[in-house]
């Protein structure tokens, strides 16, 4: 470290300034002269926080790498990524999307509160708290819509068919999301397909669907309630052609529950690749008995369906088991650990990349469908692709 460094004292005080033994000697002396100089010119003093310089410090440091999946995460984002994968978060529980260039709420989740204050499957979301939408990703529109239980959240909407918009207060809430949810149904039965397309014959049969959200901290206890049960209804029902397997806007999560899912639907066989820096290979293979190993089956996929959700795919696409239906994937291909730096805050950092059973590194370019097939961008409620997987298997 050099004399400069030690020599200058900015006016907050700093504990812990030893680099580890490991990193070479930099001069910081530009960095210090660069934060007293903002604390000394700076205008506006009340904007000013150190704890801010330090996190947006690391954040720079972080980002130079050019790998968007290596990322600092202060206390308040890294308890909120954290709640995520363990199934909650604070907020209205909605899900959404987008239509044109509008946001549209693709459903509330039944019992919440978007679902209480009159909120509506196909709702265009015109304001949040007066601030106009327009414009703006479905992410953007989550991150302003969520916040602390209790608090209030006003949304301008325009409902489905109608011309006046409404203002919608809504409470905050904490809301528990399932990983995974499923059923088997009669086609008949079935929202969002146009059942008219479907013979009368057609309509006795069944479907089993399971959509998966993501591959969280509860996945691995989830899963085999809801797939036991499913499994035994589709053996003992004739009618049942086939299962639709629905990974849409599934960004990914934990590398072993890709693998444990990927277990459920191949009797053997390599799942996924993993390859470190080296070039060292680890293969990950069908690690036990799985109850969905025969069934026909349908993988729904889109834009959205990233990382974990895309090894399940490949392996399944690769060992001739299923059919992928929908748009191309996202192309993540690298694999992160997920580290507590102390204090709250958390740093991802991509310690391999990981490649399909055929060897295939599909990052960037992602998954292209068996069978492209868009969705009805006028109409949130219609459902193309989970749609025409029903009359694949029908054939």
């Amino acid at each position: 470290m050099s004399f400069e460094w030690k020599k200058f004292q900015p006016s907050l005080g700093i504990i812990n300034k030893e680099p580890p033994s490991r990193i070479d000697p930099i001069d910081f002396s530009l960095f210090w002269k660069a934060w007293e100089r903002l604390e000394t010119s700076y205008y506006d003093k009340k904007s000013l926080d150190s704890q801010k310089f330090l996190d947006g410090a690391i954040g720079g440091m972080v980002g130079s790498l050019g790998d968007p999946f290596t990322i600092y995460l202060p206390p308040v984002k890294n308890q909120e990524f954290k709640q995520g994968l363990a199934g909650q978060f604070e907020g209205i529980g909605a899900s959404l999307g987008i239509r044109g260039n509008q946001i549209v709420v693709v459903a509330p989740l039944p019992g919440s509160p978007a679902q209480k204050a009159g909120v509506r499957a196909g709702d265009g979301i015109l304001k949040v708290n007066e601030e106009s939408t327009v414009g703006w990703t479905p992410a953007q529109a989550v991150e302003k819509i969520r916040g602390p239980k209790g608090t209030t959240v006003t949304l301008t909407v325009l409902h489905k068919s109608e011309s006046v918009p409404v203002a919608i207060p809504i409470i905050r809430d904490t809301i528990i999301v399932e990983s995974v949810i499923g059923w088997v149904k009669a086609i008949q039965d079935i929202e969002g397909i146009d059942r008219k397309k479907f013979s009368d014959s057609q309509k006795q049969n069944k479907i089993v669907y399971i959509h998966l959200s993501q591959f969280g901290d509860n996945t691995n206890q989830e899963w085999p309630k809801l797939v036991n049960s499913l499994a035994l209804q589709a053996a003992s029902d004739k009618r049942v052609k086939g299962l639709v397997f629905d990974l849409r806007d599934n960004p990914g999560g934990y590398l072993a529950d890709a693998v444990f899912i990927a277990s459920e639907f191949l009797e053997q066989g390599v799942i996924v690749l993993q390859e470190r820096g080296n070039g060292e290979r680890t293969q990950f293979v069908v690690n036990r008995k799985g109850l969905l190993t025969k069934i026909p089956l349908i993988v729904l996929m889109n834009k959205s369906s990233a990382s974990s959700s895309e090894i399940v795919a490949s392996a399944l696409r690769d060992h001739k088991r299923a059919t992928i239906v929908g748009e191309t994937s996202y192309g993540k291909g690298t694999i992160q650990e997920a580290l507590d730096l102390g204090n709250g805050a958390g740093l991802h950092v991509t310690v391999a990349k990981w490649l399909s059973p055929n060897g295939v590194w599909l990052n960037g370019k992602g998954i292209a469908p068996d069978i492209q097939i868009q969705l009805d961008s006028k109409n949130a409620s219609a459902d193309a692709q989970l749609e025409y997987a029903i009359q694949e298997l029908l054939e």
